[in-house]
């Protein structure tokens, strides 16, 4: 069964050498033409190992698809996969018969990584895929291939890190142009459709390709074979690194923490600039380094990690990053203030999200934390959780703004308006609008990231900017009485919210993300 309930947002646009400036977002945000999708029942899929790894590494809301023929997609498992299986595009899932029919006509792939719940996926496949002129492109020269990269992490692995070595960084849409044989020829991530902002278009890259593999192909499979060879040296290296003497983690661990002190923000927390992600991990190495420093009594050391930890936490859950009404994370902060996020949600971020909240609690004794972590863990039993006991992949970030709309919108789900909230909270509208930073012409204007492109004007994310029992003290009222008046105001949001159209839902369910949320 596939259900359409979930939410997404802004994956970072990729780059093809040298990495161009990132182009604004289209004017509005593009929809993904999601379907009503009908899975097979249990079957796992029988796509083909990746049997070159050995060689090459180690040697929507319209109706689907306007009315189109499906292709080869519509008879696979995949979310992703089944929301591409009305484009024009000739697409082939990862197997043998695509790969013997590049082989036998001789002709380049076309691979495309991604996953359902991502918004720059579906904003490439709305300007390209379903553009009848890039899939006759891509249908005449290109054997095409489409993989979910949850589904097929293996394959999504290679060609990242081939991507990442390349060109410095990676993300999806993952875009990577192979030979026959499956080595990477070259690769980006998004490309918009046109020759724009200083950058090429995709049609321009894929003529591009094209020329270089009837002109110069062996050049173009050289350069591939250079990489491969580089990649494979750093690998088989790494893999015959074993055991590490325990003075040497020990100094590894001191690296990352000092590292990570001298990129810490100390207005808005977190460790680094913009685009901001919750990364557990580097708060757990943080108080792992000082549980050490109490262990050798070294308090002053201690404390000032634990200062870093505490503000990071803090600021993500004031911040518009932490879903306020309806409680879990968003993927990330386009902004240094963890305000505007990218409104996707996923599994694997909730569980240890949480996780350090509750490490945090343990040592400090402090609810706040505490509560912030049941907030995440109530999200994830409300929303997550399918009628068997199954914890469910992600929410995509991109939905409706009302029934039948023509498109979706990034976020549309969970801003407001500030005549929404009048209209809801009445006489506390007052009240919540101050502590949430709600204004009639919208809030995204805490930084010039926040909504660099004017897509949320009117619109607002909640925000908690002042202390509560600053504003508690400003309305004359106790600050358990003032907490009182917000959740009621928030149960109130949520039960309008939940009458709008939902994001989609991806429910798979994958072993990893089950553990990352369950351990």
């Amino acid at each position: 069964k596939q259900r359409t309930h979930g939410a997404a947002r802004r994956s970072r646009p990729g780059h093809i050498l040298p990495p161009p400036p990132a182009p604004p977002p289209p004017s509005h945000a593009l929809h993904a033409r999601l379907l009503r999708h009908r899975l097979a029942a249990a079957a796992s899929s029988s796509l083909s190992p990746l049997r070159f790894v050995a060689a090459a590494m180690s040697s929507s809301s319209a109706a689907p698809g306007g009315g189109r023929k499906p292709n080869r997609l519509a008879a696979e498992h995949s979310p992703y996969l089944l929301q591409h299986a009305h484009n024009p595009v000739d697409w082939y899932p990862w197997g043998d018969e695509a790969f013997e029919k590049a082989r036998k006509l001789d002709i380049p792939i076309f691979l495309s990584i991604g996953y359902s719940t991502c918004h720059w996926c579906h904003v490439m496949e709305v300007e390209s895929f379903e553009n009848e002129e890039v899939a006759k492109i891509l249908n005449d020269w290109f054997v095409s291939i489409k993989v979910d990269r949850e589904e097929r992490p293996d394959v999504d692995k290679v060609y990242m890190t081939y991507v990442s070595a390349l060109y410095g960084g990676g993300g999806w849409p993952l875009t990577v142009f192979l030979s026959p044989n499956l080595k990477p020829l070259m690769g980006g991530t998004y490309f918009p459709p046109d020759d724009k902002y200083g950058r090429p278009g995709f049609k321009t890259i894929l003529r591009k390709v094209k020329e270089a593999w009837d002109t110069k192909r062996d050049a173009l499979e050289k350069s591939g074979n250079v990489v491969i060879e580089q990649l494979r040296d750093a690998l088989s290296a790494k893999a015959n690194f074993q055991d590490v003497p325990n003075d040497v983690a020990v100094l590894y661990v001191d690296q990352c923490v000092e590292k990570l002190a001298s990129s810490y923000d100390p207005k808005f927390g977190g460790f680094g600039s913009a685009p901001k992600f919750p990364r557990p991990v580097e708060d757990c190495i943080m108080l792992y380094k000082f549980r050490k420093h109490m262990e050798a009594r070294q308090e002053s050391e201690a404390q000032n990690i634990m200062k870093m930890v505490t503000h990071t936490l803090q600021c993500m859950a004031r911040g518009g990053v932490h879903d306020h009404v309806g409680g879990g994370f968003h993927r990330y902060s386009v902004d240094e203030c963890w305000h505007v996020p990218h409104f996707e949600k996923m599994l694997y971020d909730q569980g240890q999200i949480a996780n350090v909240y509750l490490d945090t609690y343990v040592i400090t004794g402090d609810e706040y934390y505490s509560s912030v972590a049941r907030d995440i863990l109530d999200y994830l039993r409300r929303d997550m959780i399918g009628e068997d006991g199954e914890i469910f992949s992600a929410e995509d970030a991109d939905s409706a703004e009302y029934e039948g709309a023509p498109r979706k919108k990034e976020g549309s789900f969970y801003v407001w308006t500030s005549q929404e909230i009048e209209d809801t909270l009445g006489e506390n509208a007052e009240l919540f609008k101050n502590h949430y930073y709600v204004k009639s012409s919208g809030n995204c204007d805490l930084s010039g990231m926040s909504d660099p492109h004017n897509e949320f004007s009117g619109k607002n994310v909640l925000i908690e900017r002042k202390p509560g029992s600053l504003m508690a003290s400003k309305y004359g009222k106790s600050v358990d009485e003032y907490y009182g008046i917000l959740g009621e105001c928030r149960q109130k949001l949520f039960d309008v919210r939940s009458k709008r159209p939902r994001p989609h839902l991806d429910d798979k369910v994958l072993v990893h993300m089950l553990t990352a949320a369950c351990f």
